[in-house]
């Protein structure tokens, strides 16, 4: 079996690497932060170009000698990418010109034994300027924008070149993407090395242990998961150092990008204002949800009722009523096999296609039953016809025959017509309203 090549983006800070990382991925998986150090730890994707799939690894800008805390982890994580990439593309500032950085980091390649290309990013609306930076000894430059893609076609070309070809996985076996979210300290990384096995994330009482996101994969029976621990959100108040700001970014960041996230909630301190801020970036990014209530083997030992808990648990999150609760113990395992069953089952919703004609007939009975209304004035509204125009998440339109907003009870009270018809459990449905041209 071919192992698939691996490509590293490595430079200073602030010179592109990230948002090179998101262009080549895309999909804003990296963070792109003005700030030197907003990406401290390796951040991992898999891609494909022409038919070929690679692993494409982002690392943190290297600052050598430095002594900022926040850079030194990240030059070691950026050496252990070096060190496992079969190819590596170090990213230089056209505007910035060539720095003493530059320089040492090509040194550091070369001495290393590493071949590496040069991109020459920020190029656009001016000559490249690819000159200037020839005494690096780069394999090849070439000039890019990664904020316009201009130049990356022929980057990825020359990078893959002469590295074994893998065909990318088709869409549908790739795997399902899940993001472990909820405030600090209600027990993501346990549950994360629960689900995988090893101790990968670091586990800790202190509030804000885990800083960086952390990917890993695990495969159960069939099917295949892309987990993703991230750092607690906190509130914009308690954000003191840039790193806490960065963890905030990383966890919506990894919202976004998911398939499904699960709202890890805590049974003994029962739901905080924090827990219903998370949610509602849950129900923002469009993405399917499983609310997991953890440590419930420490709530049963006080005589917790289950029953009692998710009805709390629900009243402070009724935005998310349609979100299938699952009780959990990270710590001993309990529970975590049906989580991850009820993620897939979420995953298939979010993909779910209704035919028209059904699509129809649901929308047509409920407005039997009950009359659409119109957001503001008495306009006689009708439902002309319906449509599903998407999926992930399943989006739903409806031809009206004035141009007039649906009243939001209205939607809400279809919508649940929708999930009683369908199995939509788990996922968001999204309700687009268009109107006749006359």
């Amino acid at each position: 079996m071919k192992t698939i090549p691996r490509l590293a983006l490595v430079g200073r800070p602030n010179v592109g690497k990230s948002t090179l990382f998101n262009r080549i991925c895309g999909r804003r998986k990296a963070i792109t932060d003005s700030r030197p150090g907003s990406t401290r730890d390796r951040n991992y994707a898999q891609a494909s170009w022409q038919g070929a799939a690679f692993e494409i690894v982002d690392t943190g800008g290297l600052l050598l000698g430095t002594d900022d805390p926040m850079l030194g982890p990240a030059a070691v994580q950026a050496d252990r990418a070096i060190a496992e990439s079969d190819r590596v593309v170090l990213i230089v500032d056209a505007r910035a010109g060539l720095l003493p950085d530059d320089a040492a980091i090509a040194k550091q390649l070369r001495q290393a034994g590493k071949e590496f290309l040069l991109a020459v990013n920020k190029t656009e609306g001016k000559s490249s300027g690819i000159e200037e930076f020839a005494s690096l000894g780069a394999r090849e430059a070439l000039a890019i924008s990664a904020d316009h893609g201009q130049g990356v076609g022929d980057l990825l070309d020359a990078a893959l070149e002469g590295l074994p070809k893998v065909e990318a996985p088709e869409e549908g076996t790739r795997p399902i993407r899940v993001a472990i979210v909820g405030r600090p300290n209600v027990g993501k990384s346990s549950l994360l090395n629960r689900l995988t096995g090893e101790e990968r994330a670091l586990v800790s009482d202190i509030a804000g242990t885990t800083r960086d996101a952390v990917d890993s994969l695990i495969t159960r029976g069939e099917r295949t998961y892309q987990l993703v621990d991230t750092a607690g959100i906190r509130k914009q108040r308690l954000l003191k150092e840039t790193v806490d700001h960065v963890s905030v970014v990383q966890a919506k960041r990894a919202i976004d990008r998911a398939d499904v996230a699960v709202l890890v909630l805590d049974a003994e301190e029962g739901l905080r204002e924090m827990d219903a801020t998370i949610g509602g970036l849950i129900q923002e990014a469009g993405t399917g949800v499983v609310v997991a209530i953890n440590k419930w083997d420490l709530a049963q030992k006080r005589s917790a009722k289950q029953k009692t808990v998710e009805q709390d648990f629900r009243d402070g999150l009724k935005f998310l009523h349609w979100a299938p609760i699952c009780f959990i113990s990270a710590h001993t395992g309990r529970g975590v096999p049906a989580l991850l069953e009820t993620v897939a089952k979420v995953r298939q919703a979010c993909a779910l296609r209704i035919t028209t004609g059904e699509l129809n007939r649901v929308v047509a009975k409920a407005s039997e039953k009950y009359a659409p209304k119109a957001k503001k004035g008495s306009h006689d509204v009708r439902i002309l016809y319906a449509s599903q125009i998407g999926i992930e998440p399943p989006t739903i339109a409806l031809s009206l025959n004035h141009p007039v907003d649906l009243h939001f009870s209205w939607q809400r009270y279809l919508e649940n017509q929708l999930r009683e018809a369908f199995d939509f459990g788990g996922s968001p449905i999204f309700l687009k309203v268009r109107t006749r041209k006359h």
